[in-house]
């Protein structure tokens, strides 16, 4: 195995997807390394959430391999192909994800909201919650204890009581990003994280992303139009178009490479 894939966490190669007589993507190749924070930007429609839900088991590619590398290796050293592979089993695996369209549970409290991404890390079973074992009762309280300390992780501490529904919007957009870290992931995919957001909730965002990357030890791969934080927050970035990856680099390479400024910035400049 070459150095990339050693220190690759997710690899993705000619991936497609169609829908009918719509081909939505065609032959991306790409991959997230440790440590790294990937942006993977483009104009609307371009095809980015579909290749998020390609990648994270909500669809399975037409074409192509989905290979991801988790932390313990116990499953392969060459890795583990999610093509088709059930969304829950992706999520085990140790990839998570927010999504464009928030889904949290509106009607219970913030930290149940993070609560509830610790299951598929649990282990007592149902049994074992019914009877109230000494066992399941001491990992209901440390999965209690460690969600109330991902929310403080992200500023919500004092909102573990508050209904999902009630939080400001930002606020919302953080609990979303607790909960997927409550699964122990190797690799987070945040999906428009910044949308919807103030230049000082989106400077905050890309402080928390930075910290969490550091003290998580994650990956993070994230589709993002505010440009100010995507240049500034990525060390790698893919450019989408119609379902292809026109350009990938470094903030400054991608900046510079006249297809982007076409397809991409080019738009926001001309707005």
């Amino acid at each position: 195995m070459s150095e990339t894939n050693r220190s690759a966490v997710l690899a993705v190669r000619n991936v497609s997807m169609n829908f009918g007589g719509l081909r939505a993507l065609s032959d991306v190749d790409l991959d997230v390394r440790q440590g790294e924070v990937v942006a993977l930007i483009g104009p609307n429609g371009a095809g980015k959430t579909t290749f998020f839900n390609c990648i994270t088991g909500i669809y399975a590619p037409t074409e192509g391999v989905v290979t991801a590398f988790p932390r313990d290796g116990k499953k392969s050293p060459e890795g583990v192909r999610i093509n088709g592979m059930r969304t829950n089993h992706v999520c085990e695996l140790g990839m998570a994800r927010t999504f464009q369209n928030i889904r949290l549970f509106p009607s219970m409290t913030a930290l149940e909201n993070v609560m509830i991404g610790r299951h598929c890390r649990t282990r007592s079973g149902v049994l074992g919650a019914v009877l109230r074992s000494p066992a399941a009762r001491r990992e209901e309280q440390e999965v209690v204890d460690r969600s109330y300390q991902l929310l403080r992780k992200v500023g919500l501490e004092k909102a573990a009581n508050e209904y999902a529904r009630n939080l400001p919007y930002g606020a919302q957009r953080r609990l979303e990003i607790a909960r997927a870290l409550a699964t122990e992931p190797f690799l987070l995919l945040l999906d428009e994280p910044a949308a919807g957001m103030n230049p000082q909730e989106t400077l905050e965002l890309k402080e928390m992303v930075i910290r969490i990357r550091s003290e998580f030890q994650v990956s993070v791969l994230l589709i993002e139009h505010d440009m100010k934080m995507v240049m500034s927050l990525s060390d790698r970035i893919y450019v989408m178009e119609y379902g292809r990856i026109i350009s990938t680099g470094t903030p400054a390479e991608v900046s510079a490479d006249p297809q982007v400024i076409r397809a991409y910035l080019g738009e926001e400049h001309d707005a």
